[in-house]
């Protein structure tokens, strides 16, 4: 027993659509929209605010959205350069957008204060950040 008409077909074939992710860019200084932008403009913004949020944090975003850094402060300066880089690609993996994180680097800025510099490559480009501890 045919569950549609003689005749009809389905032939149905998908075609994935890359579609523009533009996002407002903001004026940190001005804390005003400063624009639209989606590319390299926009995945720098999106990885800031990535790192600059703490998971299981604030209920509006994801469990899987957020970094978990906060709760590194005090431990060891060798047990942070081993975690830190882990930390750092699993809260940029959420974003399709970024390809890898690479080539870490630390500064032990005394009394117990460090930073840690990267490069994020995304498929609009490479560019560098920094978290400090």
């Amino acid at each position: 027993m045919a569950t549609l008409p003689e005749g009809v077909g389905l032939d149905v074939s998908m075609e994935y659509v890359s579609r523009p992710t533009n996002t407002f860019i903001i004026d940190w200084s001005s804390r005003q929209i400063a624009g639209m932008d989606s590319g390299l403009a926009a995945m720098r913004q999106a990885v800031d605010i990535i790192l600059q949020n703490e998971r299981f944090e604030w209920q509006i975003y994801s469990s899987d959205f957020g970094s978990e850094l906060e709760d590194l402060v005090g431990d060891e300066y060798d047990f942070i350069v081993s975690e830190l880089p882990r930390r750092i690609e699993d809260a940029l993996s959420i974003d399709e957008r970024v390809l890898s994180v690479a080539n870490f680097s630390f500064a032990n800025k005394g009394n117990g204060a460090m930073t840690c510099k990267f490069d994020v490559v995304t498929v609009f480009g490479t560019f560098g950040e920094e978290v400090g501890l």
